[in-house]
């Protein structure tokens, strides 16, 4: 069991290029080749169970300017032959990729005319030859830390990496889209991929939400914080989050759609509601665990203090909790600091925050492809209430008349 926890387990890359290959048509917008060559693809990856990863976002140098401006920096084709093309530049964040199989790349919607040799699309082998990963360090590494003080971080590290491409040949064969701006802005909008994504996404997210506010919970009861009021209050917001959520996923579920190669797949807007309300929802329960939890995370021994003959008494009774153990108590405050604390709990925290793009861009996205069709009827209906302007006394003869 993973919690909700890693962001980028196996599935969600999967679940990606099943609907790459249920849209295959969009592909061939750019040429026929392309659409077949992520058919074979698809099956490739079906057929041997590979664990792919990706990388969607230009290095974090100058975002005031556009890929073609920094070229140098951003992924990009720098030639072509008849063997496949070349690719060179950088991308992030790679979410375990060091332990990947394959790379799937793409661009997020937003290039621009100029932009033609970073509107690429394409799988390579993690290990091919010319691509590097530098990651970042490591909250855990193997050993130097005990699970009782460090239950989540000990387990549950998903390392990134910045990939670097440095003249990768990407053979024809695993080439999707090839210097087509306007069929890379497409990728997203038009291959119904997030409503694929966005429910495995939030699936995730459900989970973790349930475990971030159980963790809450305890913390409460265990020091009986949960007879104030105001804790009450806190932890009822935490919990109408979480049936938010479930709320959500079974609309999406029950509203789903037919895809033109008779598969079936959730309906987006739901979906998409879930992830513009997670970036402020997840980190409001976090720091209810923060507040609650106060300055008791500040005084938590370690794990091998309740080995330690002489501390043995005073660990039993200055550490237990409200009809809790000390043991017990200490061994919750680290689960919860683990979680809302440490920089593995900080990392959790920003993934929730921008894992499904800028959440500006994607409340924003809301609007930009709102169905207002019943919404619009509902005004429609109401103004059509008022009429046409009238003289005072005709209006009125009209309303007694009414």
């Amino acid at each position: 069991m993973g919690f909700g926890l890693m962001g980028r387990s196996p599935d969600f890359l999967n679940v990606t290029l099943l609907a790459l290959w249920e849209a295959r048509d969009v592909l061939a917008r750019g040429g026929q080749r392309y659409a077949d060559n992520i058919e074979k693809y698809y099956k490739y990856v079906r057929d041997n169970d590979l664990f792919l990863s990706h990388a969607l976002i230009t290095p974090q140098n100058d975002r005031s300017k556009q890929s073609s401006e920094q070229a140098h920096l951003h992924m990009r084709v720098v030639k072509e032959t008849d063997e496949g093309i070349y690719v060179s530049g950088a991308r992030m964040i790679a979410t375990l990729g060091p332990v990947s199989d394959e790379m799937l790349m793409f661009s997020l919607p937003g290039l621009k005319p100029g932009d033609e040799d970073h509107a690429l699309m394409f799988a390579v082998p993690t290990g091919i030859k010319g691509l590097r990963q530098i990651c970042r360090e490591p909250y855990a590494l193997s050993g130097d830390r005990t699970s009782f003080d460090h239950p989540l971080s000990s387990r549950f590290e998903e390392n990134d990496s910045l990939l670097i491409f440095d003249n990768v040949l990407v053979p024809w064969d695993r080439v999707f889209c090839y210097r087509d701006v306007q069929l890379s802005n497409s990728i997203y909008p038009d291959t119904a991929l997030r409503n694929h994504t966005a429910h495995q996404t939030n699936t995730r997210a459900l989970i973790k939400m349930q475990f971030a506010v159980g963790v809450a919970i305890q913390i409460a009861r265990a020091i009986k914080a949960d007879q104030f009021l105001h804790v009450q209050q806190m932890l009822g917001e935490c919990l109408n989050s979480v049936e938010i959520l479930k709320s959500g996923l079974v609309r999406s579920e029950v509203e789903f759609e037919k895809t033109a190669v008779g598969t079936v797949r959730t309906s987006l807007a739901p979906l998409q509601t879930l992830r513009t309300f997670l970036p402020k929802a997840y980190p409001k329960v976090i720091e209810t665990i923060q507040t609650i939890a106060a300055g008791g995370f500040m005084m938590m021994p370690t794990g091998r203090d309740f080995t330690v003959p002489e501390l043995k008494e005073d660990m039993s009774r200055y550490y237990q909790g409200a009809g809790m153990s000390s043991v017990d108590r200490v061994r919750l405050f680290k689960l919860a600091w683990d979680l809302a604390g440490e920089a593995f709990g900080t990392r959790a925290l920003q993934y929730e925050r921008y894992y499904a793009g800028d959440p500006v861009r994607t409340m924003a996205g809301n609007y930009l492809s709102v169905d207002d069709r019943d919404m619009t009827r509902l005004v429609d209906a109401a103004l059509a209430l008022a009429g046409d302007p009238q003289p005072a006394a005709e209006n009125l003869a009209v309303r007694a008349a009414e």
